[in-house]
C-alpha cells in the first residue's frame, strides 16, 4: 500500500483482505482475461479459434501488466481496449482472435456480476454467523427482565433477550433481501453492442448457435443471463444489491445506536467490549468511548448514498446504454460491498464481546418498573367493585408523586404509597397491590417469543455460494 498518495479507506482500512483483493485492479484484469479465454474456448468449439491460438491465449492469461496498459490508456482513453492490446502483444499468435465478436460490456459485466455475487456470498456467510451469535445471546438473556423504553422514556418491562431478538429479526429480513439480490444478480451475456448478439451470429453465419458460446462462458463463471439485455445488464440490478446492503446497514446502525444509548451513564446496562490497553481519548484518560458502535453508525450512513447513485444510474441509462454510470460504479459497487462487510465484522465483535451489567439492569427496573403495574392494579380494583374513573385519578395522582420523588433522587415510593391509599386498600389487600406492581409480572410472552426467534435462526439455510473461477497458469 502506497500511503504517499490518496487511497480509499476501503483499500486498506475497512473490509476484509480477501474482498479488497477481489476488487483490486489486478484481479479485475485477470478475470477479464479469464473471460477472454473462456470466450476463445467456446469459439474454438465452433471452429473460429484454432488450437494453437487458444493455447497461446491460455499461456499468457496471467501476464497482467498494468503499467503497460495504463500507458496505452493514456493515449486511447479506454481501459479495456488497452488491456486487449497488452494481452494481444503478449500472445502474438492468439491475440489476433482476442475479443472476437465481443463488445466491452460482454467482458466487463460478466466480471462485475461475478465479483458482486462472490462478495455477496462472503457477506452472506458472515451475516449467518452474526445471526448465530445473536441467537446465542438471545437464549442467554431470554429471562433477564429489563425496562423497555419508548420515546426514550421508561415504558414497560421486557427482557434483554427479547430486545436482542428484535435486532436479530431485522437481520433475518436483511438476509432474505440479500438472498433475493444474489438470486437476481444476472449478467448481460455474450450479446455484443446492443444486446442482440448480431456480431456472434454473423461469425456463425446466422446459425443461431451464439447461445452456445454464451452458455459456455457463463457456465465457467457460474452466471446466468436474462432473456433480453442491452449493451449492459439491467443497471436496476445494481440498485437491487445496494438497496439490500443499505437495509443491512440500517439494521446494524440501529443496533449500534441502541448499544451506545444503553452504555451511557443514564442507563449503564449494556456496553461493547473494551480492551485492556484501549485508549478512549487523547485528552481524557478515563474515557471508555463506544468506538465500535460509533464506527458502525458512521459507515452505515454511506450505504443509502451508494444505493441512491445506483438508482440514478438505473433511471438515466438512456436507450441501449449511456456512460453516465461507468465512473461512479468503480466506486459504489466495491465500496458498498466492503462497507457492508466491515459492518458485519464490527457487529460480530460487539455481539460476541457484549458486556451486560445485570446489577444496573435490576436497579433501573426497581426504579421504573413498578409504573408498569399501575394498570393491573386499576383493573383488579375495578374487578373488586371499584369505579374505574375514580381509581384512574387516584393512581395517576400517586404516580405523579412517585415521579417527583424520583426527580429528587429518592427510591421509587409508588408501591408503598398505593398500598396506603384507602380507595385501593378498601378493594385490594396491600400485599396484592405490591405483587401486581412487580415488574417481572408484566413481560407477557417475551421469553417464549425470543426463544422462538433463536430457533428460527438455527434453522436458517447457509447462504448460497458462488463458484470460484480458477485463475492459474496452464501446466
Amino acid at each position: 500500500m502506497d500511503h504517499r498518495t490518496y487511497a480509499s479507506p476501503f483499500s486498506w482500512r475497512y473490509g476484509r483482505a480477501e474482498l479488497r483483493a477481489l476488487f483490486s485492479e489486478t484481479t479485475r484484469r485477470k478475470l477479464w482475461r479469464a473471460a477472454w479465454v473462456a470466450l476463445a474456448e467456446a469459439q474454438s468449439a465452433q471452429g473460429l479459434v484454432d488450437a494453437a491460438e487458444l493455447a497461446d491465449l491460455r499461456a499468457h492469461a496471467l501476464d497482467v501488466d498494468i503499467d503497460a496498459a495504463l500507458e496505452i490508456e493514456r493515449e486511447i482513453h479506454h481501459d479495456l481496449m488497452a488491456e486487449i492490446r497488452v494481452y494481444a502483444r503478449q500472445a502474438a499468435l492468439g491475440g489476433a482472435k482476442l475479443h472476437l465478436g465481443a463488445t466491452s460490456m460482454d467482458i466487463e459485466d460478466t466480471v462485475e456480476t461475478y465479483r458482486i455475487r462472490l462478495a455477496l456470498t462472503s457477506i452472506g456467510a458472515s451475516l449467518r454467523e452474526l445471526l448465530g451469535a445473536f441467537a446465542a445471546q438471545v437464549r442467554r438473556y431470554a429471562e433477564v427482565v429489563c425496562m423497555a423504553f419508548t420515546h426514550l422514556q421508561p415504558a414497560e418491562p421486557t427482557t434483554l433477550g427479547y430486545r436482542l431478538a428484535v435486532y436479530a429479526q431485522d437481520l433475518l429480513i436483511d438476509d432474505a433481501a440479500l438472498r433475493f439480490a444474489f438470486a437476481n444478480a444476472t449478467t448481460k451475456g455474450m450479446r455484443g453492442a446492443v444486446g442482440t448478439a448480431a456480431s456472434y451470429e454473423h461469425l456463425l453465419d446466422g446459425s443461431g448457435r451464439s447461445g452456445e458460446i454464451e452458455a459456455f462462458v457463463l457456465e465457467r463463471f457460474g452466471l446466468e443471463a436474462r432473456e433480453v439485455s442491452t449493451q449492459t445488464y439491467p443497471r436496476k440490478l445494481d440498485y437491487l444489491v445496494l438497496s439490500a446492503l443499505a437495509g443491512l446497514g440500517a439494521s446494524l446502525s440501529k443496533f449500534a445506536a441502541d448499544v451506545r444509548i444503553l452504555s451511557s451513564p443514564e442507563f449503564g446496562e449494556v456496553a461493547e467490549p473494551f480492551g485492556r490497553s484501549q485508549v478512549g481519548s487523547s485528552a481524557m484518560p478515563f474515557k471508555r468511548n463506544p468506538i465500535l458502535c460509533e464506527r458502525i453508525d458512521s459507515l452505515a450512513r454511506l450505504l443509502p448514498g451508494f444505493a441512491d447513485v445506483a438508482w440514478q444510474n438505473a433511471a438515466t441509462n438512456y436507450l441501449e446504454r449511456t456512460l453516465d454510470d461507468s465512473a461512479n460504479r468503480r466506486t459504489i459497487l466495491p465500496e458498498a460491498l466492503l462497507c457492508a462487510d466491515e459492518l458485519v465484522t464490527l457487529a460480530r465483535k460487539v455481539v460476541d464481546g457484549m458486556r451486560v451489567d445485570e446489577r444496573r439492569i435490576a436497579q433501573n427496573l426497581r426504579t421504573y418498573g413498578p409504573f408498569a403495574g399501575t394498570e393491573a392494579v386499576m383493573l383488579e380494583a375495578v374487578r373488586a367493585g371499584g369505579d374505574r374513573q375514580a381509581l384512574h385519578e387516584t393512581i395517576r395522582e400517586v404516580a405523579m408523586e412517585a415521579w417527583a420523588a424520583l426527580g429528587r433522587g429518592e427510591e421509587n415510593p409508588l408501591a408503598q404509597r398505593l398500598a396506603q391509599r384507602d380507595e385501593l386498600t378498601a378493594l385490594l389487600d396491600p400485599a396484592e397491590i405490591r405483587r401486581l406492581l412487580e415488574p417481572g409480572k408484566h413481560i407477557g410472552t417475551a421469553v417464549q417469543r425470543a426463544r422462538l426467534l433463536a430457533d428460527r435462526i438455527d434453522r436458517l439455510e447457509p447462504f448460497p455460494r458462488q463458484n470460484v473461477v480458477t485463475i492459474e497458469r496452464p501446466s
